[in-house]
């Protein structure tokens, strides 16, 4: 008997995620072998592929997660099968967050899944479904940070090198703000569960307007700077510099022109 936590088409990945990742794939090839006058295009396709694929990744996870504390009504809803389009709102969880990357160079957290959370008993099953998705973020960061933490960039082109640093930048950016304890963020729900009722239902009405909070407090410059100088520190820490991911980002902006005579030692 087939119920809706074990219908295969519920667990099927999705064409569209399969094609997100042959773009990424594809792509990504052709940052690598640096055909002439479209690697800033080949970049953007990467970077803009791998961020929603992150994406998926990120509600994946708080979704399989749920799936295992008893939320059974995940299959149905198709977020086991990491189609993007099936993360709430097209607009708002994937168009919105792929702009900020494209204006801000900033990885804005997008995307969700709807819980039931009265199916799910046990208040570390409500912060481990919470943390599951910046956590899918801090992994894929450090997957693509791999060549230099492991010292091996020297043997990676320049342009492939540098378009990991900036993605790596956006995951860490994402996994960050994220984590902030701020209503409507995945910070807040891994403690949510250990607050009293009357403060949850006091955060409750700012839930929605989190994360314009948060992008608010970082016009403050002091904040702002004190951000950076922690997204800074932790890619440092991984071994990529400033630079690379200034460099990704002028790579990712093609309609700027390319960066010329690129020497990084």
């Amino acid at each position: 008997m087939t119920s809706a936590s074990t219908h295969p088409e519920h667990h099927r990945i999705s064409p569209v995620f399969l094609g997100l990742l042959a773009i990424m794939a594809v792509s990504g090839w052709a940052v690598w072998y640096g055909f002439a006058d479209v690697t800033g295009v080949s970049v953007f396709f990467f970077v803009v592929s791998g961020w929603i694929v992150s994406l998926c990744l990120h509600e994946y996870a708080h979704a399989r997660s749920a799936l295992r504390a008893g939320d059974v009504s995940v299959g149905a809803k198709g977020y086991l099968t990491l189609n993007p389009l099936h993360y709430t709102h097209a607009l708002l969880s994937i168009v919105l967050p792929v702009i900020f990357v494209i204006l801000g160079g900033i990885g804005m957290p997008g995307g969700a899944v709807y819980i039931e959370r009265g199916r799910i008993r046990g208040r570390w099953k409500h912060s481990l479904i919470a943390a599951a998705g910046p956590l899918t973020n801090v992994l894929f960061a450090v997957l693509l940070a791999a060549p230099f933490w492991l010292d091996a960039v020297d043997k990676v082109p320049v342009a492939f090198r540098c378009a990991l640093a900036f993605l790596t930048l956006l995951q860490v950016t994402a996994a960050l703000l994220n984590f902030l304890p701020v209503p409507g963020l995945d910070g807040f729900g891994i403690i949510e569960p250990w607050l009293p009722p009357r403060v949850r239902r006091q955060a409750e009405p700012f839930a929605p307007f989190g994360l314009l909070i948060v992008f608010g407090c970082l016009w403050i410059p002091q904040l702002n700077g004190v951000f950076w100088d922690g997204i800074d520190a932790l890619l440092r820490a991984m071994g990529v510099t400033e630079l690379e991911t200034f460099l990704g980002q002028e790579y990712f902006r093609f309609w700027q022109g390319e960066p010329t005579n690129v020497f990084i030692p």
